[in-house]
């Protein structure tokens, strides 16, 4: 894509939150990166992430071997349900963490805000 047609990266707000005010927070976080956040789940997600990459693997084998449209957009369809769940997995997880950390903290407003922004992506 010509540089000129390239979308210039959002510049992200400082967080007003102190790190201590997010208990999820990595032991290894820093100022620089308030965002990094361990989980007690991302062996399952990755396992997860792992099988989606390995659909799309077969798609890709699917095509190369002439399948039937209907069975590639079915696969394709499963892929895309994966994916979902696996998005509404780390939304809900989220949730419960970091946004209730930043209520508690008296940063809710902007932890529902970005969470919203995310969330309207998914609903395009």
């Amino acid at each position: 894509m010509p540089a000129s047609k390239r979308a210039e990266p959002a510049q992200r707000a400082p967080r007003a939150a102190p790190l201590e005010a997010h208990p999820v927070i990595a032991s290894g976080a820093t100022a620089a990166d308030p965002h990094r956040v361990e989980r007690s789940d991302k062996a399952a997600l990755l396992q997860r992430l792992r099988r989606i990459e390995g659909q799309v693997r077969g798609v890709a084998q699917m095509i190369e071997s002439d399948r039937y449209c209907i069975d590639v957009l079915t696969q394709l369809a499963a892929i895309r349900s994966a994916l979902d769940a696996a998005a509404l997995g780390l939304t809900e997880d989220h949730v419960h963490h970091c946004v209730a950390a930043a209520i508690a903290g008296g940063h809710g407003t902007e932890a529902i805000d970005e969470l919203m922004k995310v969330l309207r992506r998914f609903a395009r």
